[in-house]
């Protein structure tokens, strides 16, 4: 008679072949996160702002006056990171709903593909945010990375699905290392676009345009690779919770089944609360960088494509390294070494002079190579920490807090910039949220987590 974890061998090894088109929609989606979330929507919506704001106003000249959202007064340069932040908050509440859903679906593939597509589109219409349209820019970024959440949602659940709880970093880290390569090569191409403008006869700002159309159709063509890949790829037999139940109805019976049972997986709650805090930081420093950069530092655009592009490279192996890592002393181990590098470069960033290109380079270099590594190995360690048959489920809490999602950080970030017009005082104060962040990932007791969701232990933890 087999056991359970022959089964669950025999499953993993049936469905490994999936591994290589699941690596393939990290290729696809970080083009619009790296072009679009990192390094083209901060400066080009803050110029949109202040010229609604400030008509007229010089080139490198600051712009005092408040932009007004239902009365509240929101300084233009604070119009990127508060557009985060409503998007976090929303998708807090939709993502979780979607994790719901997703683990009844038949064809989890069909619905990566359809929330990819409908992010795609958001993204592409980016294209048409000129003059001082920024609301537009905002309520399409907000659908835009709401969409992504839920696709990542689908996708990081399907990991558990694909790869045994040995191979889980080292899958996990080689999507991601993917990712970055593929992030890589179409912000190389944007740069050259940017560069050559004027023999192309572009404004710089009509090919800034264009790179973020291009990332909208990356992400639309090469999420095909994925869908057709996995597409017989079959979802989790339906749960025991309201199966008579059609898909929605059932799924919010399921998901409040899911709020009761959270009390059974300490363990997984902890992991979250220091996931919530310390990838706030990261996602922050992220989307701030080229905000940060240009509006602090005084680089050019030219400049922050030519730093996140070779960021993106050190990425590609930091992300292999950490991997590697993990292998040897764990994935819980590694990611709080990582943090404590976080709190270094953050530092160090607030100290940085305005226009030394080669000191923010370095630390672009060491970005790069932590960056890669704590969020693949989150990934991976997060998912021997949920329950079978609610890995969507447990995903849509991850995703809440994952990517261009986070919303304390932003919202510090901006608040912050609001009350100080300091930017150096904003990336400082991130510095609190990975250490709250690693001093709660600390206390997670790993192997105790595993085995109460149930789970297989790998020989590594």
């Amino acid at each position: 008679m087999s056991t359970d974890t022959e089964l669950d061998s025999g499953r993993y090894a049936a469905n490994a072949r999936y591994q290589r088109p699941w690596y393939w929609y990290d290729w696809a989606n970080s083009a619009f996160v790296t072009t679009v979330g990192t390094v083209l929507f901060g400066p080009y919506i803050t110029g949109i702002a202040k010229n609604a704001a400030c008509p007229g106003l010089a080139d490198g000249a600051d712009c005092t006056t408040n932009l007004h959202v239902i009365g509240i007064p929101v300084a233009p340069g604070s119009v990127a990171p508060f557009t985060t932040t409503f998007a976090t908050i929303v998708s807090a509440v939709v993502l979780i709903v979607i994790g719901a859903i997703a683990d009844r679906t038949p064809r989890p593939a069909r619905l990566l593909g359809l929330f990819a597509f409908a992010g795609s589109v958001a993204a592409c219409c980016l294209y048409f945010v000129t003059g001082t349209r920024w609301a537009l820019g905002v309520v399409l970024m907000v659908l835009a990375t709401i969409f992504l959440g839920a696709s990542l949602v689908v996708y990081d659940s399907i990991l558990c699905r694909i790869a045994h709880p040995d191979d889980r970093d080292r899958v996990s880290s080689r999507g991601w290392a993917l990712g970055y390569l593929g992030g890589g090569l179409l912000l190389a191409v944007n740069l050259l676009l940017l560069l050559a403008h004027d023999s192309l006869g572009l404004t710089e700002g009509q090919a800034a345009r264009v790179s973020i159309l291009s990332a909208g159709v990356w992400w639309a063509v090469f999420t095909l690779i994925p869908v057709i890949g996995m597409w017989q790829l079959r979802g989790q037999e339906r749960l025991e919770v309201a199966q008579s139940s059609g898909i929605v109805a059932g799924s919010i019976s399921q998901l409040i089944s899911t709020f009761h049972d959270l009390k059974h997986f300490p363990e997984t709650k902890r992991f979250l609360l220091a996931y919530l805090f310390f990838n706030d930081g990261i996602q922050t420093v992220i989307a701030s960088s080229s905000l940060y950069g240009s509006e602090q530092l005084k680089f050019s655009q030219t400049q922050l494509f030519e730093l996140i592009l070779l960021v993106q490279f050190v990425a590609f192996g930091g992300a292999l390294l950490f991997g590697w890592l993990a292998g040897r002393y764990g994935a819980h181990r590694t990611i709080l070494y990582s943090l404590l590098a976080w709190v270094v470069i953050v530092a160090l960033a607030y100290v940085l002079p305005v226009r030394a290109f080669v000191p923010f380079v370095a630390l672009g270099v060491a970005i790069g190579i932590v960056l890669g590594g704590s969020q693949a190995l989150s990934r991976s360690l997060f998912s021997q920490l949920v329950p079978r048959s609610r890995e969507a489920e447990f995903f849509s809490f991850y995703q809440a807090m994952e990517r261009g999602t986070s919303w304390f950080g932003t919202f510090t970030f901006g608040l912050v910039y609001q009350l100080t017009h300091s930017y150096r005082l904003a990336i400082v104060a991130l510095v609190v949220f990975f250490l709250l962040g690693g001093a709660i990932l600390r206390r997670v007791d790993v192997r105790k987590g595993i085995l109460d969701a149930g789970n297989q232990l790998p020989k590594v933890v």
